[in-house]
């Protein structure tokens, strides 16, 4: 019975390694086919970067906040149309 535990536990624990470096994966493949795309974002739903008084993802306060930037396909972001204009590459 002990040892069926250990095998239990060695299995579950390969599991979530696994699915860690999948994750992490992930994410490398997403920076490399996205970009930061500033002024695009609703109000709190940016991915980061919302300026003095915010913290980070989904603290933006109004639409197409200027400093607050989303991640958008890549090469997308200068052609995207807001009521406050087009995405930028940087932060205004």
């Amino acid at each position: 019975m002990q040892s069926r535990n250990i095998v239990v536990t060695a299995v579950a624990l390969a599991a979530l390694v696994s699915g860690a470096a999948l994750a992490q994966d992930k994410g490398a493949s997403i920076k490399g086919e996205r970009e930061r795309c500033y002024g695009v974002s609703l109000a709190g739903k940016n991915d980061c970067a919302a300026g003095p008084g915010t913290s980070c993802a989904g603290t933006s306060k109004v639409d197409y906040q200027a400093n607050a930037w989303k991640y958008v396909p890549k090469g997308t972001c200068v052609s995207m149309k807001t009521p406050k204009g087009t995405g930028s590459l940087k932060a205004s």
